[in-house]
């Protein structure tokens, strides 16, 4: 389950910037357009933990780091994602068609980081679904304010920046097909030493690969002299019989094929 503070901070989030009359509403164009602040550092790892219910075709991966989630339906039923209050914001089709609903709110809080924008009048948790068509690949990938950390500021979790840390559990609802369901995960503080040590990891690699094609390349000079000192094979016989040719016996004449 997600921390009821980042719920808390989410739905203050959401009321603070979908307004309640249309007076001074800044529209927003009706577009996919991708996320204009991409504020995702390699300090936070994002993880999906597991995906519920357990579905044939049903995949769910983080991209880079902790900014998007991507989604894809091969279940032969339709998929719907909630937004930030029980709104659902986009579905999946069985045929593999992807549509968005511009009247969610999560729909314009999702195309910036950190969710400032102005959402239209329009869009409201209690509105009828406006379904636009997003895709047709089975695949949806969109920027959730759910899996991240919501500021700019350092979490109070984080003590020791050097260490390891748990952030939050995270939660974003689903459906499939007619199942409710969830995506669980959860979200890391990393250290600078753990970028490092992955490119330690890399160089150990390729250290014992280039050692094993140096091994196999000895062995096979090796081999190759083995062969080069052994000679040819039967030249006594040769000389012997070149002997006895010497001596005034026939030698048969060889037969050309």
């Amino acid at each position: 389950m997600s921390s009821p503070r980042l719920t808390a901070t989410l739905l203050a989030l959401t009321a603070a910037l979908v307004p309640t009359t249309s007076a001074g509403a800044v529209t927003s164009t009706e577009s996919n357009s991708p996320i204009s602040d991409q504020g995702s550092s390699y300090h936070y790892r994002s993880y999906v933990t597991s995906v519920v219910p357990k579905a044939s075709g049903l995949g769910v991966e983080v991209l880079e780091f902790a900014d998007r989630l991507l989604l894809t339906n091969h279940t032969g039923r339709t998929v719907t994602i909630y937004g930030y209050q029980g709104d659902p914001y986009a579905r999946l089709q069985s045929d593999g068609t992807v549509e968005v609903n511009t009247r969610s709110p999560a729909y314009y809080l999702n195309q910036s980081f950190y969710g400032n924008i102005t959402v239209p009048a329009s869009a409201s948790p209690s509105a009828p679904p406006h379904w636009v068509v997003a895709d047709r690949t089975g695949q949806f990938e969109w920027h959730d304010h759910r899996i991240h950390w919501p500021s700019p500021t350092l979490p109070p979790e984080v003590k020791d920046r050097g260490k390891r840390t748990l952030i939050f559990d995270w939660q974003v609802p689903i459906r499939v097909g007619a199942q409710m369901g969830e995506v669980n995960g959860q979200l890391f503080w990393t250290p600078e030493n753990s970028h490092a040590s992955t490119v330690v990891i890399v160089l150990g690699v390729t250290i014992a690969l280039l050692g094993l094609l140096f091994v196999l390349f000895v062995r096979r000079r090796r081999a190759r002299a083995d062969v080069g000192s052994a000679g040819p094979r039967g030249g006594g016989d040769s000389i012997g019989h070149d002997a006895a040719a010497g001596d005034g016996a026939e030698v048969p004449a060889k037969e050309a094929w």
